[in-house]
């Protein structure tokens, strides 16, 4: 017989925090829902990537879904009102102390919520998941451009790309001068998760791959936003605002698979489903992870 790594304790202890989750949805009269896993294509996000297998009978790979975030926003576009999602999720080349390449995602949608709401309803949420086990403090908020500034000195939407790389130097960080900006940004953070006080809520983060910049410092407005939440040094959730104008996501899309390919060997799809349900310029409004 195999030895398992997690005690009949541990495993009781998750089936428990798993069923609050879903009583916590229940009682908001949040629905569930399942989605394939399986997918003809894979993600556009240039960081993340896929695994992928082969079906007999099928043309082409099959990819195993880093999230359900693309399948569950056909459910959206298709009116199906706030919904939820426990499953498997599947990333190539994570693994480590907080990073499996399996693991166990609860993913959420809420519409018309900004961003105070689901920040306030994710403390609620954790604190209803973890009810007998974890007595939680009230988050701290701060923005992705104040965090940056706070804990690694720099400004996410001033400092040049020179700066940038300086920053991580001083830090300790090795950084590429030829990373994109995004990736810079990405280190920097990654290296200030562990001065945050905890519990924590970040919002505002940028954007770039399919909504842009969080706030265009030029304007001041608004185009897409972001929000994590942050419990003992593990992310545990992040939330979305976008607007899916059809032409504007597809040339998203697509630019996010060019850097795809070029970050690594093989060809990616986009997914054509996704993109036709946004080129009737549905309106995405708040996504919970």
């Amino acid at each position: 017989m195999l030895a398992t790594t997690a005690t009949l304790a541990a495993l009781k202890t998750r089936a428990a925090i798993l069923a609050r989750a879903r009583e916590f949805f229940a009682q908001h009269a949040v629905m569930e829902v399942e989605t394939p896993i399986l997918s003809g294509a894979a993600v556009s996000d240039p960081q993340l990537h896929s695994l992928h297998t082969q079906v007999a009978g099928m043309r082409g790979p099959r990819y195993l879904h880093t999230s359900p975030e693309y399948a569950m926003k056909r459910l959206l576009a298709a009116g199906s009102g706030d919904i939820y999602q426990v499953c498997k999720a599947f990333r190539d080349e994570e693994q480590g102390r907080w990073h499996n390449p399996e693991f166990t995602m609860i993913e959420w949608y809420r519409l018309g919520f900004d961003d105070a709401a689901l920040m306030s309803e994710v403390e609620a949420l954790l604190a209803h998941m973890l009810l007998g086990l974890r007595n939680l403090m009230t988050a701290e908020r701060l923005s992705y451009s104040a965090a940056l500034q706070r804990h690694a000195g720099v400004d996410a939407f001033a400092s040049s790309d020179h700066d940038l790389a300086l920053a991580a130097l001083r830090h300790g960080i090795h950084c590429d001068s030829a990373l994109p900006r995004d990736a810079k940004l990405d280190l920097l953070m990654a290296w200030s998760w562990d001065r945050f006080r905890f519990p924590a809520a970040l919002f505002r983060l940028r954007l770039s791959c399919l909504a842009g910049r969080a706030r265009a410092p030029e304007t001041g407005k608004r185009r897409g936003g972001a929000l994590r939440a942050v419990l003992g040094r593990r992310r545990t959730r992040k939330w979305f605002s976008r607007i899916g104008a059809g032409d504007r996501t597809t040339r998203a899309l697509h630019g996010g698979l060019g850097l795809t390919a070029r970050a690594r060997t093989g060809s990616t799809a986009v997914d054509e489903n996704l993109l036709q349900r946004w080129r009737m310029d549905c309106r995405i409004v708040p996504a919970s992870r």
